[in-house]
């Protein structure tokens, strides 16, 4: 049961991902990010780290694609014509993509990607709490300003401004 319920949840997973990426609407693609995040905490669930699972469930399914909706019907996107792709984007995508796998073969050829599972203690809630509000107290804190300057800035960027002919 457990192989089929890791198949079910993987292809759902990878198969959300990819209409997230080639989703002309907005809104629809938020969707199935949300559905490719909950795939991903059933995958999480299986591997035995269910907080991991909450933890995604809580602050990027929660949070963050809800932050993603509320600017996408701020800024009122609709999906216009759609340009055909030109040479260059092709190639620098392809060269992209070649470095990428390139640098992944590097990283499993030296042995740094190691697909043993690590012996240690099983990982608690006081433990995550004791690493988050200690070691990395500051980055969470920066990240949470970026993003509240990020949400601010769009919501500037997003008004629209009024000319008035008084001005001349």
């Amino acid at each position: 049961m457990s192989d089929t319920l890791f198949i079910i949840l993987s292809v759902l997973t990878v198969a959300a991902s990819l209409l997230v990426v080639v989703n002309r609407n907005a809104v629809n693609a938020a969707m199935f990010l949300l559905v490719s995040l909950v795939g991903l905490a059933g995958l999480f669930v299986l591997l035995d780290a269910p907080m991991l699972a909450f933890v995604l469930l809580l602050v990027y399914a929660g949070a963050v694609v809800a932050l993603f909706l509320f600017i996408i019907m701020l800024l009122d996107t609709t999906p216009g014509v759609a340009k055909p792709f030109n040479k260059v984007s092709i190639v620098a995508s392809t060269l992209g993509g070649l470095i990428l796998l390139t640098g992944v073969w590097s990283l499993s050829a030296r042995g740094m990607i190691t697909t043993t599972a690590t012996t240690g203690s099983v990982p608690t809630l006081k433990n995550y709490a004791e690493q988050l509000f200690t070691t990395y107290l500051l980055p969470v804190q920066v990240v949470g300003f970026m993003l509240l300057i990020a949400m601010l800035g769009v919501i500037v960027l997003s008004k629209k401004f009024e000319t008035t002919e008084d001005a001349k």
